[in-house]
């Protein structure tokens, strides 16, 4: 296992892993999610080919719809 920092608290995850590989992991949806790794946004078309390792920093927002339209 490697130790990495996932949203500010530390996770271990196999070896080998890539982004995309931990964001299924996580099981969440891909159509909306944002990730930033070692502090530099990566491409959802990067994902697959952006291995981690021991002591990366990644951040995973997710944006969730809704609110009130009327609101202005």
């Amino acid at each position: 296992m490697i130790a990495i920092i996932l949203n500010g608290e530390p996770k271990e995850i196999a070896p080998g892993q890539s982004i995309l590989d931990l964001v299924q992991t996580l099981n969440l949806p891909t159509e909306r999610l944002a990730i930033e790794h070692n502090l530099k946004i990566v491409k959802r078309d990067h994902w697959n080919y952006q291995p981690l390792v021991h002591g990366d920093k990644v951040e995973i927002v997710q944006f969730v719809g809704g609110g009130n339209a009327g609101i202005c």
